[in-house]
């Protein structure tokens, strides 16, 4: 296998498979001095691409649940934050120096530790992405741990210029990515915008599935539903997904009409019966209705 460092300057290539170890070790750092931790969006906590901030990121990591078995309690000094970027990707955000817990500020729920920006990994800073293990739901994971974390990714953040209605295609994994990375934030804010009709093509088996984003959910709230879920509901998709988690990677989806914010829900349907009766796809595909 063979990962390419790609950057404003040439390409760098190398034989065999680059990890987060071999970073450590160019970069004089030992692994058990440090501690990796992965942040998604969520409501309470970092929300978005604008609170990727130093200041921001820094509050947030800085408190922590008592009762929270996922941190370690006596945590390294070195902190290498990282935002999920779709399936188990993630960027390298910044790392912070840990001088320990701050003891006054401790509650009977929260521990807060007293940090400080580190220079650790600067230069990669927004441009070093990494394979997080199977059990994203770890969050923290030892640097011993973190080592062996396959690197598919040296390379500037750059924003993606949405393609058009007509012309999006994504795979499952692209997908992850349109609703997780900051380098797809405007085609969120298009997606977001309209509602619509999409299909789902099982690329393993050729059989199709017609779906609709109305009212409030829009494509972007729908969209959001599989890339989380894998099925979004869909009990033929979901019966799929019962039998191999894996096959949602067979899933490839575009869109086939978009209607703007002001169209009624009777005119979606009927668009939506159109399309499920010229693609055969209650007879034939993934729709059950």
């Amino acid at each position: 296998m063979e990962t390419a460092i790609t950057q404003s300057h040439p390409s760098v290539s190398f034989d065999g498979s680059l990890t987060l170890g071999n970073i450590f070790e160019a970069a004089g750092i030992e692994p058990t001095q440090v501690l990796l931790l992965r942040h998604t969006y969520t409501k309470t906590g970092l929300t978005g691409p604008d609170d990727l901030t130093p200041a921001k990121i820094m509050g947030y990591v800085r408190e922590q649940g008592v009762a929270v078995y996922k941190f370690p309690r006596n945590p390294p000094p070195i902190w290498l934050n990282f935002i999920a970027v779709g399936g188990n990707r993630c960027r390298f955000l910044s790392a912070y120096e840990n001088h320990g817990e701050a003891q006054a500020e401790r509650t009977e729920t929260l521990r807060f530790y007293d940090l400080s920006p580190s220079s650790c990994l600067s230069t990669f800073q927004n441009r070093l992405v990494i394979d997080w293990s199977s059990d994203a739901v770890n969050w923290a994971k030892r640097g011993e741990l973190g080592a062996g974390f396959r690197v598919t990714e040296i390379a500037d953040a750059q924003a993606r210029a949405f393609p058009g209605f007509d012309n999006l295609i994504l795979s499952f994994s692209e997908l992850k990515s349109v609703v997780e990375d900051s380098r797809y934030e405007r085609w969120r804010e298009v997606l977001r915008a309209v509602q619509g009709i999409y299909l789902i093509a099982d690329t393993k088996t050729g059989q199709l599935y017609v779906g609709k984003a109305d009212s409030s959910e829009r494509i972007l709230g729908r969209w959001s539903a599989y890339a989380k879920t894998g099925h979004g509901g869909n009990v033929a998709l979901r019966n799929l997904d019962d039998l191999d988690m894996s096959h949602r990677n067979h899933f490839q989806f575009s869109i086939l009409r978009v209607f703007s914010p002001g169209a009624s829900t009777s005119e979606i349907d009927a668009a939506e019966t159109h399309y499920k009766r010229a693609l055969l796809s209650r007879e034939f595909g993934l729709n059950r209705n």
